[in-house]
């Protein structure tokens, strides 16, 4: 299990799909991304299923709130996923329709059919495959650590992490990442992991800001971003290599294989062009990048 299954979203459950829909329109008046619906004059138009073509709408399930990857600013959303939605409406020629829900309600939505495809942070694994989940993964994902700026105790790896306290969100995969390590440490007589664990990731940062713990455990795109923007940069920095990274599918009924392809397709256009490559660099999270999109590669 790795990167977004190491995470536990802890939003009410209860956040409905009716709850809230946020269009990626062309023009864009409220602030929200744009996504050109160009129709048929769009390069891979002609791959789409004839159903989104003649609704020229995509509707995708997303939990926003998840920064870097989906978030709200205001009432602008905006962040990696957003940002791929938009480019990806661009090469299809439909609007990609974002509709904000409850991270464990998304696949019994896409059954069911409330939406088409899945764009969350979500890691492709057989569990979700096993439930009529194809996934084209676009990126990759582990635990990262995340220290002091400046890297004051000298932390590169989860070794470095023995006889230490980390501050990190509870009933998280990089929760029992860390409780391995320590298990480790203890063995190896080095001491044990004193964990600090916190219902939100926000307070484990505040911790470790404070010095009361020499590092936060968090998947690969969160740590970098909390790394660029808080203190202006000047709070975090990520250390040592990505732990187990896993792969962030945008997830497709295993009943529309027409559409699953012709997003892979999409996905392909984009790392071909750059444009994939623009967007992982202004997100600070280029180190996720694939090289191509792979259907069900994860674990």
């Amino acid at each position: 299990m790795t990167a977004r299954t190491q995470r536990t979203r802890f939003l009410a459950a209860g956040a409905a799909l009716a709850a809230g829909t946020l269009l990626l329109t062309a023009c864009g008046s409220d602030g929200d991304k744009t996504s050109t619906a160009s129709g048929s004059s769009a390069p891979l138009y002609s791959k789409l299923p004839a159903d989104i073509q003649k609704a020229g709408v995509v509707k995708v399930g997303s939990e926003v709130a998840y920064a870097p990857v989906e978030f709200k600013q205001g009432e602008k959303i905006t962040g990696i996923d957003p940002d791929l939605a938009e480019a990806l409406g661009k090469q299809l020629g439909v609007k990609f329709q974002i509709q904000d829900a409850g991270f464990d309600t998304l696949i019994t939505s896409l059954s069911t059919k409330r939406i088409d495809l899945i764009m969350s942070a979500m890691t492709d694994n057989k569990e979700r495959q096993g439930k009529g989940v194809d996934f084209v993964d676009y990126f990759k994902a582990g635990t990262s650590i995340l220290v002091q700026k400046g890297n004051p105790k000298g932390i590169k790896s989860l070794e470095d992490l023995c006889g230490q306290t980390v501050a990190l969100q509870k009933a998280t995969v990089n929760e029992d990442t860390a409780k391995a390590q320590s298990e480790k440490c203890k063995a190896a007589g080095k001491g044990e992991i004193t964990i600090q664990g916190y219902e939100h990731d926000g307070e484990a940062l505040l911790k470790l800001k404070a010095g009361a713990a020499v590092a936060d455990l968090n998947d690969y795109p969160v740590a970098a971003y909390n790394a660029q923007t808080s203190g202006g940069g000047k709070d975090f920095e990520v250390v040592g290599e990505q732990i187990d990274p896993g792969l962030y599918g945008i997830g497709v009924s295993k009943e529309n294989a027409q559409l699953r392809d012709a997003v892979k397709a999409g996905v392909d256009a984009l790392i071909a062009n750059g444009e994939y490559a623009k967007i992982l660099d202004k997100w600070n999270v280029k180190l996720g990048a694939v090289t191509e999109a792979t259907v069900n590669g994860g674990s």
